[in-house]
């Protein structure tokens, strides 16, 4: 009876994580330059994990405090909110982390950096994630959570760190309206991404998921350009 239950967990967290971990070791081994420490990246990945606890939390009191107080009668427009609000807290919630213990370490000494440290941030944001969805619905949301959401985490992730690089490039500068300008869009086109994707998924009209399946082709087309560019054009910021 255990060794059946034992091999249906372990194939439902194989499942959830696989795809998370096939796209680390993708962003890791695009970091031409120079290598992060592996203690590092470990650090953040178990930080991602973290940030989903407070995001749970502020979810759950926009979700039941402040909807429920402003009295939306049109279900489109609050799915529309629930979708920015998610957005809003999930990416901010990454990014607080991924600021906080990545911004003065020594190791961030090149642009793209920046991108794979939002990465495995957002990665074990999303692995995290995927191992409930599993075990709520079941392998048959997998192979969908696999292609959509987990590159959608990704996606999001790469946004932000592209911000973030600019960021940190403008404080070494000296320039702070600029590195400030920049980490607000790190967290503002990461958390506009994440809440169109949401948005779009949740009011599930036909309209509503031809914007869905129009925003997916954009947003793979803008993440595997960030990637590209970001890769061969990086450089050392000292």
């Amino acid at each position: 009876m255990f060794l059946p239950m034992f091999r249906e967990s372990a194939l439902l967290i194989a499942a959830a994580v696989i795809p998370a971990v096939i796209l680390m070791i993708s962003i890791y081994r695009s970091d031409k330059h120079e290598k992060e420490p592996l203690p590092l990246l470990g650090r953040l990945l178990v930080l991602g994990v973290v940030s989903c606890f407070p995001a749970a939390l502020l979810e759950q009191f926009v979700g039941n405090v402040i909807l429920p107080m402003a009295d939306i009668q049109s279900e489109e427009v609050c799915f529309a909110l629930i979708g920015i609000t998610t957005g809003m807290i999930e990416e901010g919630c990454k990014f607080f982390f991924l600021k906080k213990y990545t911004w003065n370490h020594p190791a961030f000494n090149y642009l793209y950096d920046g991108v794979v440290y939002a990465v495995f941030v957002s990665l074990g944001f999303a692995a995290f994630e995927n191992i409930f969805y599993v075990y709520e619905y079941g392998l048959q949301v997998a192979g969908l959570r696999a292609v959509l959401a987990i590159p959608g985490h990704t996606a999001f992730a790469v946004l932000m760190g592209y911000f973030y690089g600019q960021a940190k490039l403008a404080d070494i500068w000296g320039d702070e309206r600029k590195c400030f300008r920049h980490l607000l869009l790190a967290w503002t086109s990461a958390a506009a991404f994440h809440g169109i994707y949401d948005a779009a998924a949740m009011i599930g009209t036909d309209t509503a998921m031809i914007v869905f399946w129009l925003f997916i082709a954009v947003m793979y087309l803008t993440m595997s350009g960030l990637i590209r560019r970001g890769s061969r054009r990086d450089r050392a910021m000292y």
